[in-house]
């Protein structure tokens, strides 16, 4: 099944807009830049929604404005009013076990503690088949500093490096649009 819908998770507000937990919402936001897709606010989805053809496939983007634990929600409605199943989901979002500069796609799976992936899941009808994208960040060392840490600004260095990431999963995009799944993890994978 074919992608439809592509979310990118982070934090509504302007005091969250450079944190690490918003890697997710920096690929949409990117993606939407590169394919002239214009991102509008939709209290009915509570996100920001865009729709356009990507390499002639009709894709909507989302950007849930709720914060990053009810995110869910505004996945869910998109989904059930475009009648868009969960397999033909990506979320994109940043992976504290990964460290910055990689990006890894995932094909179902639990939550691994991340409150946006908890919300979805629970929204979806505890349905995990969708896909991730996983776009590291990096761990503090120490789990009492987790909250902390997502929720301030990465390093310079940092963020170039999970800008490298960000430009290294459009590159394989086109597989992954086109169901080719494993094509595009082997190619993200070695870079």
């Amino acid at each position: 099944m074919s992608i439809k819908l592509i979310v990118g998770l982070g934090n509504p507000g302007q005091q969250y807009e450079m944190t690490r937990h918003n890697a997710g919402q920096w690929f949409v936001e990117r993606l939407a830049n590169v394919e002239h897709i214009s991102l509008k606010a939709e209290k009915s989805y509570q996100g920001l929604l865009g729709r356009g053809c990507i390499n002639s496939h009709d894709i909507r983007l989302l950007i849930p404005t709720p914060f990053m634990n009810l995110s869910g929600q505004s996945v869910q409605a998109v989904a059930n009013f475009y009648k868009i199943e969960p397999q033909q989901i990506l979320v994109v979002h940043d992976e504290l076990d990964l460290d910055p500069g990689s990006a890894r796609l995932k094909k179902e799976g639990g939550h691994g503690g991340h409150n946006g992936l908890k919300s979805i899941i629970q929204c979806l009808g505890n349905r995990k088949d969708f896909i991730r994208l996983r776009l590291g960040i990096g761990h503090p060392g120490d789990k009492n500093l987790v909250t902390n840490y997502v929720l301030s600004k990465p390093s310079q260095v940092d963020k170039k490096l999970i800008d490298q990431a960000i430009d290294n999963s459009l590159t394989i995009f086109q597989h992954l649009l086109n169901d080719k799944l494993e094509l595009a993890m082997n190619h993200l994978h070695s870079l």
